[in-house]
């Protein structure tokens, strides 16, 4: 009866130990498939990363404007033979077993009549033609379930005003605010009717699961109703990061990922109070997911900059395209570290990055160039290493939160570029859990 006893509590620690370990959800954006160079993922290179992730996110599909079908955004790369990616990416369960694969809708990627996410909410009857297409879409390709990464209009970005515009705005203030949504509560209700009818579809099968992911920049408290959507979600994905970003502040750099909030910034817009807002609507914090972007944001610095390169300061718009990913305003990690200051590089090559840490834990790492040492002009960029993604993880940790996502595997040093190890952020993430 003893040795009984003494097994059942070495199985219970076992189990809790487990569970204490947390999610580590990992996003694979398919678009990275047909970058170029170094840049370009294949799904074989995504197998160095698996043992450490509990889920793999394809990511993405999209809406079918005159059906409102879940369709492949990509028919050719996602489900034709010469590729069939849904297949190759749902076989990688035979090698990790406990590995779950849900596929992912929208992503801020589904760029054809973006209304159609809104129009889809206000009818019952197209959320039952996305629902029956969903979960058929699902089952015919081997995916354990559904990620929604619903497309909801995006608070707007704060502007840069003259003493005199800055005056007016807060006069506007005071007579109401202008809305960026005019159905905000038939969404949120119809977001509501989805996730049950798309719940219910799925529970038909088992161990099918559903999860939502909440980008950046949505206000989720007029979105998602937490008390009546928890309970049907598997976890909620929480996008807690480009909060500032080139497109949207074109001339002010600030830290696009801060835990928390910066001096006299607006409070809202932080990791902590996106996570707080869940929890105060009664979410199980084991449901909750950190999201760690794998790129940076970045800004041409130009005269007008303060020399120091302490954030906030006047930028002129998005920093010069990458070499591998080539989208201005964005650098993968590696991108990133190969421009940062070595001692190994060599005398007489451009000017680099200066790093800058944050001693505090709390705001982020950056990275300067000033306008005035070199030719190719000053560059300021937001972003996250191992270091920040390690103490993303620990926060999730501290706030017995449900796990991290890696926001994606293919902007990740997948190929070992900076240090030789690969996927850096990735494993700095699920060692601090």
């Amino acid at each position: 009866m003893k040795v009984l006893v003494v097994l059942a509590g070495l199985l219970a620690l076992a189990a809790s130990s487990v569970n204490s370990v947390g999610k580590v959800v990992c996003y694979y954006d398919s678009k990275s498939y047909v970058r170029e160079s170094q840049a370009r993922m294949l799904p074989l290179d995504l197998d160095p990363a698996l043992s450490f992730c509990s889920h793999l996110v394809y990511g993405y599909a999209g809406i079918q404007p005159d059906t409102y079908k879940m369709v492949p955004l990509n028919e050719n790369l996602d489900v034709d033979t010469a590729h069939a990616n849904y297949r190759a990416i749902t076989n990688f369960k035979s090698k990790y077993p406990s590995l779950k694969v849900l596929l992912s809708l929208g992503g801020d990627v589904d760029t054809e009549d973006q209304q159609k996410y809104n129009l889809l909410l206000e009818s019952p009857q197209a959320r039952t033609a996305f629902v029956n297409s969903a979960v058929l879409l699902s089952d015919q390709h081997g995916f354990d379930g559904i990620d929604l990464a619903w497309q909801f209009a995006k608070i707007k970005p704060k502007k840069i005003r003259s003493t005199w515009g800055s005056i007016w705005h807060d006069i506007k203030k005071t007579f109401g605010t202008t809305l960026v949504d005019d159905k905000e509560t038939e969404h949120r209700e119809g977001f509501t009717a989805l996730i049950r009818e798309l719940k219910q579809a799925l529970s038909v099968k088992p161990n099918k699961q559903l999860a939502i992911t909440v980008l950046p920049n949505v206000n989720a408290s007029i979105y998602y109703d937490v008390p009546a959507i928890i309970n049907l979600v598997d976890f909620v994905n929480i996008g807690a990061y480009d909060y500032y970003t080139p497109e949207r502040n074109p001339k002010e750099a600030d830290y696009a990922t801060p835990i928390y909030t910066p001096q006299n910034r607006n409070p809202l817009l932080n990791l902590d109070a996106a996570v707080t807002y869940w929890l105060q609507g009664g979410a199980p914090s084991q449901k909750i997911i950190v999201a760690i972007p794998t790129f940076g944001r970045t800004w041409k610095l130009d005269s007008d900059s303060e020399i120091a390169g302490v954030p906030p300061l006047h930028a002129s718009g998005p920093g010069e395209a990458g070499p591998y990913t080539k989208i201005e305003g964005l650098l993968s990690y590696p991108e990133v570290c190969a421009k940062l200051i070595n001692p190994n590089h060599q005398k007489g090559m451009r000017p680099h990055l200066r790093k800058v840490t944050d001693p505090s834990k709390r705001f982020g790492t950056y990275a300067f160039r000033l306008p005035d040492e070199s030719e190719e002009g000053g560059l300021w960029v937001s972003y996250e290493d191992p270091d920040t993604a390690g103490q993303r993880a620990s926060y999730a940790k501290a706030k017995n939160l449900g796990g991290v996502s890696i926001v994606d595997l293919s902007l990740d040093d997948f190929r070992g570029l900076c240090t030789g190890d690969k996927y850096p952020i990735l494993r700095a993430a699920k060692y601090r859990l």
